[in-house]
C-alpha cells in the first residue's frame, strides 16, 4: 500500500537529511515485518513513528540499529562527524559509535549500579582507552576520568536526576528510570536519538516532564529525535512530522494535522465502517 496522496512516505521537509530508510524489507521465515518501507528524516527533526500494534515500529527500529539485517533495501546514517555510513550489516556497537543511539521499550538499565554508573557507562563507551591504559593509569587514562566524571553529572542535572546520582538504579521511581536511560544514551554523544515508546507506564505528571525533556534534548542539544509511541496525545504534541506503518508498510506521512485527517490511517486504527451501516 502507498503513501496516502499528497503525503510523501520519504519527503524530510527539511534541506538537511540525518537518516535515510530505502525499499527496506524484512521477512522472518514467511513473515514479513517490513515492506519495501521508505522514509527520511531531516536533521533536527523529531520524527514519529505510530502505527497498530505488530505494524513493524520496533523492527523498524532494530534495523536503523543493527540489531536485524533486512534482506532487502537501504539504511544510510548522515553522520557530522564521519559522513555517510551505511547501516545495514554494521553491529549495534558500530552503529552507536557512528552517531545513532536508542532507549528500549523495556528497561536496560544496569539495576544493581547506581544513576551515576549507568550514565557513566554510556559516556565512556566512545572512549579510546584500552585495557592497558586503565591498567597503568596512563595521564590520558586518567583525563578522560575525568571528562567523563565531568559530562556524566552534567548529563544527570540535564535530565533532573542529579540529586539521585547515589541511588541504585532499582530504587528510582518509573518516570526516573525512563530519564536514566535517556541520560545514559544521550553519553555516547549521539547525533540521532530513538526512543521505542518512552512513556510507556508513566503517569500523567511523568509523561508531561518525559515531553518536556524530549523537547529540551532537541532544542537545547540539537539532537535529531526519532521515536515510537503509542500515546496519540503526547505525538501529536511532540512530533513534527508522523510515518504511519500497518503491516510492515508506509500508509502516510505528514503533519500531525495532516495524519489525523488520513482515511486510511483512520481506518488503520478504527477499522473499515461495515457496508451495511453505510
Amino acid at each position: 500500500m502507498a503513501a496516502s496522496a499528497g503525503m510523501s512516505a520519504s519527503a524530510p521537509g527539511r534541506h538537511e537529511v540525518v537518516v535515510s530508510v530505502e525499499d527496506v524489507t524484512l521477512s522472518f521465515g514467511g513473515v514479513t515485518s517490513l515492506s519495501h518501507v521508505s522514509l527520511q528524516q531531516a536533521r533536527g527533526e523529531i520524527l514519529a513513528v505510530i502505527g497498530p500494534n505488530g505494524a513493524g515500529k520496533t523492527s523498524l527500529f532494530n534495523c536503523l540499529t543493527g540489531v536485524y539485517v533486512p534482506q532487502s533495501g537501504r539504511i544510510v546514517f548522515y553522520s557530522r562527524r564521519r559522513g555517510p555510513v551505511s547501516i545495514v550489516g554494521h553491529r549495534p556497537h558500530l552503529v552507536n559509535r557512528a552517531g545513532i543511539a536508542r532507549t528500549f521499550q523495556t528497561s536496560r538499565l544496569f539495576n544493581a549500579l547506581t544513576a551515576f554508573e549507568n550514565v557513566k557507562i554510556g559516556v565512556e563507551s566512545p572512549q579510546r582507552t584500552g585495557p592497558l591504559g586503565a591498567m597503568l593509569h596512563l595521564p590520558r587514562t586518567r583525563r578522560e576520568e575525568r571528562e567523563s566524571d565531568s559530562r556524566t553529572v552534567e548529563l544527570l542535572e540535564f535530565v533532573g536526576l542529579r540529586g539521585r546520582s547515589n541511588d541504585l538504579a532499582s530504587a528510582l521511581p518509573y518516570g526516573d528510570r525512563r530519564r536514566l536511560e535517556i541520560a545514559r544514551a544521550l553519553g555516547t554523544g549521539p547525533e540521532l536519538l530513538l526512543l521505542d515508546e518512552p512513556a510507556a507506564g508513566t503517569n500523567p505528571a511523568e509523561k508531561a516532564a518525559l515531553a518536556e525533556l524530549i523537547r529540551d534534548v532537541n532544542a537545547r542539544m540539537g539532537v535529531s529525535v526519532l521515536l515510537i509511541e503509542h500515546d496519540m496525545g503526547l505525538v501529536m504534541s511532540l512530533a513534527d512530522r508522523i510515518v504511519v506503518l500497518n503491516f510492515g508498510q508506509v500508509i502516510a506521512s505528514g503533519t500531525p494535522a495532516e495524519v489525523q485527517r488520513d482515511p486510511a490511517v483512520v481506518e488503520a486504527y478504527l477499522g473499515a465502517p461495515d457496508p451495511e451501516d453505510a
